[in-house]
């Protein structure tokens, strides 16, 4: 077997469908995990200057927001780690569907070992879906407040008393009700959608919504791709490897 057929003897063993979806889940990872947690901090200082200046009345958000970016640290960890093993069960899935090489044999250990993956792997893109969810909510509120400011400056709105416009972050739940000030009316609304604050946190939430959105679509694919080598592993061997007796 000359070089060329060699090389494209391997090419045939790499798994394409894994490899596309691990790049896709580090970067969608990377840019939720990233841009969540810059954004979260940014949330903090907007909501501590603007609309609860007393310290007890956001203190258990603050927490809140501390726990979520330590769990964003043990997300991007536990994806990389993850993601490795996958594309390492790719390669070794694919070599053995395709019978590539003679030492790549289907055993019932690694069939179970597959079928573990299959399903931890549809496990983790369901909660990733509520992770989609979750981060387009930030997004929401983002957009209803910059909606809000957008509307004061457009020209076509005609407005005589911009003091009666408000955003009143309160009734989101966000802090309690007996926060102060609570809210935010006409210029210092103005003000709060011009700081860099706003403008960063808004627009990190946006990219770390699309993260999460990249990371779904990277564990379809990554499903897609883990039931098929499964599949054709137990057609192949023809017998149940986690019923036999």
């Amino acid at each position: 077997m000359g070089c060329f057929e060699c090389c494209i003897k391997c090419l045939g063993g790499v798994p394409y469908a894994s490899l596309v979806a691990t790049i896709l889940c580090f970067s969608g990872v990377a840019l939720f995990c990233g841009c969540g947690h810059v954004a979260l901090t940014g949330t903090v200082t907007i909501l501590e200057t603007h609309f609860s200046k007393v310290t007890t009345d956001h203190e258990m958000l603050t927490n809140v927001i501390q726990l979520m970016q330590y769990v964003i640290y043990g997300i991007a960890s536990f994806f990389f780690l993850y993601g490795i093993i996958l594309l390492a069960e790719g390669f070794y899935t694919t070599s053995a569907v395709k019978e590539l090489h003679s030492e790549f044999k289907t055993t019932i250990c690694g069939r179970c070992i597959s079928g573990m993956f299959v399903f931890l792997t549809y496990i983790l893109g369901v909660a990733w879906l509520g992770v989609f969810g979750f981060s387009a909510v930030p997004v929401f509120l983002f957009y209803n407040m910059w909606s809000t400011c957008a509307a004061m400056k457009s020209p076509m709105a005609n407005l005589t008393n911009i003091d009666s416009i408000c955003v009143d972050v309160r009734q989101y739940g966000i802090i309690p009700w007996n926060a102060t000030p609570g809210k935010a009316c006409g210029s210092t609304l103005g003000d709060i959608c011009n700081t860099s604050e706003f403008y960063l946190s808004y627009h990190l939430y946006i990219v770390a919504c699309a993260g999460a959105g990249a990371t779904v679509i990277a564990l379809l694919i990554y499903m897609m791709a883990t039931t098929y080598n499964f599949a054709v592993l137990k057609f192949k061997s023809r017998e149940d490897c986690c019923t036999k007796f």
